[in-house]
């Protein structure tokens, strides 16, 4: 359980957090329409004689845009319902042009589900916990407003209307702002996993309302708001943080918390009041008349089921269970697609080279993929060009330092010419300089040298300061450049001092 308080004037204060995470769904095209979902277009470039609520209009189901939401189901263990209908919840907005928005309120098409957040400590999660996650229901999204385009009016931008999206409606069940941050994120790379939904917070196809309440532990829940369209996880969290001490603040102080509808200022930090909360009965909700229910076949669950990937916590066992991974690799490399495709491909070429795919290779792949090829890139910025890194390239140098010819550093090396000039590591490291000594006479001459010139750190070893090995090892290096291989020369000191 997390520990999470809101230290107030009256005592600790509990945090209520429940989260409704609108996603994007994977399309080409809208849920009930057959215009473009693409990003970026030119406003109103988009828009179906549907979209535009023309009169006479009537809504198609999009048949992908059912099966993806029915594969996001099955990825977090729910309950798929074969039979789902759609809603009309009605409400006049500048940017709905139907006066209603097609959503499912009473037979959403996904059941309860849940979802698992790994333990982190340095993220404040001290243990393991399952996120409830109440239902899925299967919605069109509105239009935009634009308000900066003109100091006295407002434009409206309907490219935007009537793509599907996803609500997952968890259930309130987290108790800090780094359980909600860890909710959002691992809920973000399933539905990656999945191909659902791309995660692209930062372009609006997934956001997070954000319910808040706070409580003295124990007691019954307290009023909550709902931060709307929250686009980032650092968001997420800001909002709790900000939301749960204004509440405690507002309680303490004498007033009552209003259940309301409140707008994040990303500028500040901080919330502000949009509008009243409103309840379902307050939206009339009532079936579509224009759109029969949603019935599911035994045969296209079982093709929705069959087509789903490993999945991040069963990668993640597989991991550790048969790569012989630490928990913490094994959860940074599951945690984003393109991480795990970099490593398990880099893998592949690795153990092929190497010709030995067992748990000190996959360390060195992991270690290589998390920090060292990253570390590279980034160092470089402008300077390095992405075509060559190749998968090949990389397994080339880890196979140089699997055997001993280079050292960590001289991989690294040898990495950043590789992306500056996509030549070939074996040559770089024998043109370039770059290649571990191993030849035990020169290293033992070395050494002899560095022992004669202190004979007194010598005696000073053999009497029991055995630290004093670091420096011999040092001076060695120094001597050899740093080209030295550390292991031949830690055994020859060895031997030599023993």
């Amino acid at each position: 359980m997390s520990n999470y308080r809101i230290q107030g004037a009256t005592g600790e204060w509990e945090v209520v957090i429940g989260l409704e995470v609108h996603a994007q769904v994977t399309s080409n095209s809208k849920l009930f329409s057959g215009a473009s979902t693409e990003f970026g277009a030119e406003p109103n470039t988009q828009v179906s004689l549907v979209d535009a609520a023309m009169p006479g209009m009537l809504p198609v189901p999009n048949a992908e845009c059912i099966r993806q939401a029915v594969r996001t189901g099955m990825a977090i263990k729910a309950e798929i319902n074969k039979w789902s209908r759609f809603d009309r919840k009605n409400y006049f907005y500048a940017d709905l042009p139907q006066g209603y928005q097609i959503s499912q309120l009473y037979h959403p098409i996904v059941g309860e589900g849940e979802l698992l957040v790994e333990a982190d400590e340095k993220a404040g999660i001290p243990e393991d916990k399952v996120i409830g996650i109440e239902r899925i229901h299967v919605e069109q999204d509105a239009g935009k407003l634009m308000h900066d385009q003109h100091p006295t009016m407002s434009y409206v931008d309907l490219n935007r209307s009537g793509v599907a999206l996803m609500e997952i409606v968890s259930k309130a069940d987290m108790r800090s702002p780094a359980e909600a941050g860890a909710y959002v994120r691992k809920l973000r790379s399933i539905l990656r996993y999945v191909g659902s939904c791309d995660g692209n917070m930062e372009e609006g196809s997934m956001r997070a309302d954000v319910n808040v309440s706070v409580r003295k532990p124990g007691d019954p829940l307290g009023t909550r708001t709902e931060t709307k369209n929250v686009n980032s996880v650092r968001f997420v969290m800001q909002v709790i943080e900000y939301e749960a001490s204004r509440q405690v603040d507002v309680i303490e102080g004498g007033g009552t918390v209003d259940q309301e509808t409140r707008l994040f200022d990303v500028a500040t930090g901080t919330t502000r009041t949009m509008r009243s909360k409103e309840d379902a009965h307050d939206y009339r909700y009532f079936p579509d008349p224009d759109l029969l229910p949603v019935e599911l076949e035994d045969s296209f669950l079982e093709e929705c089921r069959a087509s789903l990937p490993e999945l991040p916590d069963a990668k993640r066992t597989r991991y550790t269970d048969e790569l012989g991974l630490t928990p913490y690799n094994a959860r940074e490399l599951s945690a984003e697609v393109e991480t795990f495709a970099r490593f398990e491909t880099l893998l592949g070429a690795a153990a092929g080279a190497i010709g030995k795919p067992d748990a000190k290779v996959a360390t060195q792949v992991a270690n290589w993929t998390l920090s060292v090829a990253p570390g590279v890139m980034k160092m470089l910025g402008d300077e390095a060009n992405a075509e060559h890194a190749t998968a090949e390239a990389q397994a080339a140098i880890l196979k140089m330092q699997d055997a001993g010819e280079i050292s960590g550093g001289q991989a690294k090396e040898i990495y950043e010419i590789v992306l500056k000039t996509g030549r070939e590591p074996a040559e770089i490291a024998d043109t370039e300089g770059l290649k571990q000594v191993s030849d035990t006479g020169a290293i033992e001459t070395a050494i002899d040298e560095i022992l004669a010139n202190n004979e007194d750190k010598v005696e000073q070893y053999k009497g029991g300061k055995d630290k004093l090995f670091g420096f011999f090892v040092g001076q060695t290096m120094k001597a050899m450049q740093g080209k030295a291989n550390p292991g031949v020369v830690n055994q020859i000191l060895k031997d030599k001092l023993g």
